[in-house]
């Protein structure tokens, strides 16, 4: 079985006009992802942010949970941290994996939209049951990553569809679905 690690990217975005911006940081996508990642063993979570500043507002939230109050508080929440890395570039995370691993990984974007490159969870899903090769999910904030970014990487996740016709869903919720059809029970054979 292949590991998957994630990463959260907050530069460089779009925002509604199309124009290329770095989001801010946000404390619920710190703790829900974090928590979400542990929970469907993940092995790193990277929070990717290439402002020292807005690192710096991770690094004091992550260690109150870690090693502060919150760590004897609330332990689990110390535990779904411990996978969590703070990193400055896209680039940064995947040279990471590709040391951990000793092996440069599959990195897969996610977008509402379907390009070229898209693949579908049952095939990514396939890869991770019965390859090594790791794999890397990277989601975008704001109104997700530039194309130029996207297009740089192995593949382009399909998007989540609802039932209705509205997609915009946080990205704590696209990460949690995502790594449900990832790394979930297969409730369908049941």
């Amino acid at each position: 079985m292949a590991n998957l690690y994630i990463g959260l990217v907050h530069y460089p975005i779009m925002n509604k006009h199309g124009e290329v911006i770095t989001t801010a940081i946000t404390n619920y996508d710190i703790h829900d992802i974090a928590r979400a990642s542990t929970t469907y063993d993940v092995e790193r979570y990277f929070i990717i942010h290439n402002v020292p500043s807005q690192r710096e507002l991770a690094e004091t939230v992550m260690s109150h949970w870690k090693t502060g109050f919150g760590s004897t508080y609330n332990p689990d929440r110390k535990d779904a941290f411990k996978h969590v890395e703070l990193v400055n570039s896209i680039r940064q995370a995947i040279d990471m994996v590709t040391e951990l691993e000793g092996q440069a990984p599959i990195v897969c974007t996610t977008d509402a939209r379907t390009y070229d490159n898209t693949i579908t969870y049952a095939s990514l899903r396939k890869s991770l049951e019965s390859e090594s090769r790791p794999v890397v999910v990277l989601f975008g904030t704001g109104y997700g990553m530039t194309k130029e970014t996207m297009e740089d990487f192995d593949y382009i996740l399909e998007p989540i569809y609802g039932h209705g016709e509205y997609n915009h869903l946080s990205v704590r919720s696209a990460v949690s679905i995502i790594l449900d059809r990832l790394r979930g029970e297969a409730w369908w054979n049941k």
